[in-house]
């Protein structure tokens, strides 16, 4: 049976390409590998798993994109949210450098992909910009420059005079360019890694939610749906990631998932877009409550942030993102904002991606921790190579034991006062 929950009522929505034609679940089936969850992570793994010849298919509660992979900012960012030595110090030199070469090199993957599949998402590499709000944060970011560039990255340190031109604000002190960044339609390229799936030979039925998974009789395992169909593989991917719920114990309790809402605006006229972000680019800043923004195809800002732990449907529900956008560009004022939505993202407590292997043939990867259009993009690849044959310690990523956060229950109210912390001290230049 079809899940009635629809769409949220994000720009994304209305501008991506069709949805994909998914197929129903019936019966009783066998197949090489079950996928449960079919955002990114889950369709890459399928797209990759095909590609090979292994038979795979995708289960998704509502329809692919739905979560978060279809209501997130749009930003093609490179690298893991830890910075370079503090990956090589948790996992070593060898293994941590694997690590950043691997992240950092995503959006080359990810943009590879979309040509070499043709996928109609809106995809520009625009490059991605990392900017200070204060003081604090330009010798963190100039550290982080330092730590991209030793190791080869083609990054590069914009000043006061450099933003203002690329952005049209004066709000910035400094900061730092990855050239390989971009933007994408998120809800337009999982729709198109459905279909590319599909067309390679997996299948992917929505509608269709996992609520029971078992060892099967012999081998493998048998996923049970809300629709009483059941499926038997010999392997099981969990890419549930912000969504995650009971139906593998420990995995929503290995994460925090934190709300964050976009508003985006009505076209702007070309002498208002010639102000907001001339440079073109894609932009996030380093506060302790991060806002990111970008500019789409049609010259729509989309600006974005942490927003209220419920969905967000109405423009009224996210006004201080409105507020801060006018206090960016003054010439906003006056601007229609056609549509609000939030999603949940992920985190980690170490912040890094969780690559998790409970049994010999499960494998769960959660927390992107924001970064998830590009590198659960590049981490669909690895699993489907890890089902394919590769040893753990051959992946760029390492595979860690899931881990339950202490005082989990009590997530909601410690974001929230997390988020007031942050805002106030991003206020005083803390």
């Amino acid at each position: 049976m079809i899940d009635p929950r629809p769409l949220p009522p994000s720009l994304y929505a209305v501008t991506a390409r069709p949805p994909a034609a998914t197929s129903p679940l019936e019966g009783d089936v066998r197949t090489d590998v079950a996928i449960i969850g079919g955002g990114y992570t889950g369709l890459l793994t399928a797209l990759h798993l095909a590609e090979r010849g292994i038979a795979c298919r995708v289960l998704e509660a509502h329809e692919p994109g739905w979560g978060a992979s279809g209501r997130n900012g749009g930003q093609v960012n490179p690298g893991l949210y830890p910075s370079p030595d503090s990956i090589e110090a948790d996992f070593g030199r060898d293994l941590g450098r694997r690590m950043f070469d691997h992240a950092a090199m995503a959006p080359d993957r990810l943009f590879a992909l979309v040509e070499r599949l043709g996928i109609d998402c809106a995809a520009a590499r625009t490059g991605t910009l990392r900017v200070a709000i204060n003081a604090r944060g330009v010798a963190g970011i100039r550290s982080m420059l330092e730590q991209w560039a030793a190791r080869g990255a083609d990054v590069a340190w914009r000043d006061a005079v450099a933003l203002e031109a690329a952005t049209g604000t004066s709000r910035y002190p400094g900061g730092m360019l990855f050239a390989n960044g971009g933007r994408l339609n998120p809800l337009g390229y999982a729709r198109g890694l459905a279909d590319a799936a599909q067309a390679a030979g997996a299948l992917v039925h929505g509608g269709c939610r996992a609520v029971r998974v078992v060892p099967a009789p012999g081998r493998g395992w048998r996923i049970t749906t809300a629709g009483g169909a059941t499926v038997e593989a010999d392997h099981i991917v969990i890419g549930t990631n912000g969504y995650s719920d009971g139906l593998w114990p420990g995995v929503a309790q290995s994460v925090v998932p934190v709300y964050t809402a976009i508003v985006a605006s009505e076209p702007l006229p070309p002498q208002r877009a010639a102000r907001v972000m001339p440079g073109g680019s894609v932009l996030y800043e380093t506060g302790h409550v991060t806002v990111y923004y970008r500019l789409d195809e049609a010259n729509r800002l989309l600006m974005g942030g942490r927003s209220r732990f419920h969905d967000v449907t109405e423009v009224r529900e996210v006004r201080h993102l409105v507020a801060y956008a006018e206090r960016l560009w003054p010439a906003l004022r006056g601007i229609r904002w056609t549509h609000a939505w939030n999603g949940q993202v992920a985190i980690t407590a170490d912040h890094h991606i969780h690559l998790h292997e409970p049994a010999e043939t499960a494998h769960i990867c959660v927390g992107y921790n924001g970064r998830g259009i590009a590198m659960a993009t590049a981490m669909g690849e690895q699993i489907a190579a890890r089902i394919a044959g590769a040893s753990a310690p051959d992946l760029p990523m390492p595979v860690t034991d899931l881990r339950g956060l202490p005082l989990h229950g009590l997530w909601r109210p410690v974001a929230a006062t997390r988020i007031l912390y942050g805002r106030l001290r991003d206020a005083l230049g803390l």
